[in-house]
């Protein structure tokens, strides 16, 4: 069949490329001049400045896309693990390193909280592992037509209802730990699913096993390759990029029916038999497929919080003991997470990370300089928060406290991506992490990849299942392309 994939985003690629090794005539549309979509990346004044994801896990997931194209990651990227993955700083003063490998996980736990820890370590490991293997296969790389789907795999369901996976994620972490700082340390990714550890069930700590167990990699030249290496993969694979021509609408048959191409630029018309979409689901429907209600979760649903980003080139060299991400712990944890969800005003004490991917790749910055990614939660934008308004206090004081923590902050080059610059985007209430996932917007409950309404349409990225977060949205291609095979069956 031909195929055209709107969108040179991961999910679109990782589309394009299963779609490939299936035989289709697959061309991809972009409206930007590179590849990449959320995961861009800056170019300017000797800098190579990444302004979309900045964690890389699960690496698998990102080599199997290469190997459907028929390409090996090797030819196309480097992938290196990052060692220490994170540091954490604390506000009593305290600083613990989350290192690559369980071992070396539990010697720095038993130096930093106790042999007691160390060992609860070991045990939080193994209940993550079988949390991992209950989720991954049977409801993650998984499409759904309906809630009756969650019982086919019940013997995994069961798994879950037997480890506590229905359970709360802050109260789960909690029972393997008394350390606040190890609790926090292994709840926090709650926030890429948009959701507070308190209010996160148990079983979205499936991100804190690729997190901190299966580790944190970094592609040299920046998280930006893993899209342009793919997107080399692709092409060689016959794959047809076409850059620089933003699709407009979505083209169907007269009074409604299947899809029948798309439209670029307004004017010119690129047929196809089957359409793959990556741009913001909710958006795609407003501005892309006129006339066609959007699901109600997309309507009605509750959006994660949003972020502030500050991308800067800067003169000089982060301090000694700095690695390569960074997380600064604001002081009271549950009560920041209220007023970012519930209360939709700024942390009064922001946690914030810093990431510094020039510190193991000095070919993203001059001698002598240094790239620097400063990322704080914020509310999007159904929350009280004035932006035209309040943007440049906020900022500079973002800018102050990165100084203050002893990081370099004289600007050479920068960007600052407040929710008004998500929207513009094409972000859904100005928030770069999509829905969140609460139990009824996951899985079967999340707007699906398909519509009955739009045969031959099929839907890509973090808006439909399986969800937020590069791998899965790399998975989301798969499934994406599995709809496609099943579309080109039954014509």
């Amino acid at each position: 069949m031909k195929v055209v994939v709107i969108g040179a985003g991961l999910g679109g690629l990782s589309a394009a490329a299963h779609l490939s090794r299936a035989g289709h005539q697959v061309t991809i549309v972009e409206r930007d001049s590179m590849p990449g979509g959320r995961a861009g990346m800056i170019l300017r004044d000797g800098f190579r400045l990444d302004n979309g994801p900045t964690v890389l896990t699960m690496p698998n997931l990102l080599e199997e896309a290469f190997n459907a194209a028929g390409a090996e990651m090797k030819d196309h990227i480097t992938v290196n693990p990052v060692d220490p993955m994170y540091r954490a700083v604390y506000d009593d003063g305290s600083t613990l390193f989350v290192r690559h490998g369980r071992e070396a996980m539990s010697q720095e736990i038993r130096e930093f909280a106790g042999p007691k820890e160390a060992e609860a370590f070991g045990r939080f490991c193994e209940w993550l592992e079988r949390l991992y293997r209950a989720e991954m296969d049977s409801f993650i790389d998984a499409n759904f037509d309906s809630p009756l789907d969650l019982v086919k795999p019940w013997r995994s369901g069961l798994e879950l209802v037997k480890i506590g996976g229905f359970g709360k994620l802050g109260k789960k972490v909690a029972s393997f730990f008394d350390d606040d700082r190890l609790q926090r340390i292994f709840s926090f990714q709650s926030m890429y699913a948009g959701l507070a550890p308190y209010e996160a069930l148990a079983l979205y700590a499936v991100i804190t096993y690729m997190d901190s167990v299966e580790g944190v990699f970094v592609p040299e030249g920046g998280m930006h390759m893993m899209a342009a290496g793919l997107a080399d993969a692709v092409c060689a694979a016959g794959v047809d990029i076409r850059y620089d021509s933003p699709v407009t609408r979505i083209l169907r048959r007269p009074n409604g029916g299947p899809v029948t191409g798309v439209e670029i630029g307004g004017s010119e018309r690129l047929d196809a038999d089957a359409v793959v979409c990556n741009p913001d689901l909710p958006v795609a429907y407003r501005e892309l497929l006129p006339g066609i209600k959007p699901p109600r979760a997309a309507r009605d649903g509750q959006y994660s919080p949003s972020c502030l980003l500050w991308v800067a080139g800067v003169n000089g060299l982060p301090p000694a003991d700095a690695s390569h991400h960074n997380i600064h712990f604001g002081r009271d944890w549950d009560g920041s997470f209220k007023a970012l969800i519930d209360d939709g005003v700024r942390m009064p004490d922001p946690s914030i990370l810093v990431t510094l991917h020039s510190l193991d790749d000095r070919s993203l910055a001059p001698d002598g300089c240094s790239s620097i990614y400063v990322l704080e939660p914020t509310p999007n934008l159904s929350g009280t928060i004035d932006w035209s308004r309040e943007s440049d206090r906020i900022v500079q004081s973002l800018r102050d406290r990165t100084a203050a923590l002893g990081y370099p902050t004289d600007v050479v080059v920068e960007e600052v991506y407040d929710p008004t610059d998500w929207e513009r985007m094409g972000m859904e209430q100005g928030t770069p992490f999509a829905l969140a996932h609460t139990f009824f917007q996951t899985g079967p409950f999340r707007p699906n990849n398909v519509d009955k309404r739009v045969p031959g349409l099929v839907f890509v990225g973090s808006s439909t299942l399986p969800g937020v977060g590069v791998p899965m949205v790399l998975v989301s291609g798969k499934l994406a392309a599995a709809r496609v095979d099943q579309y080109a069956a039954r014509r």
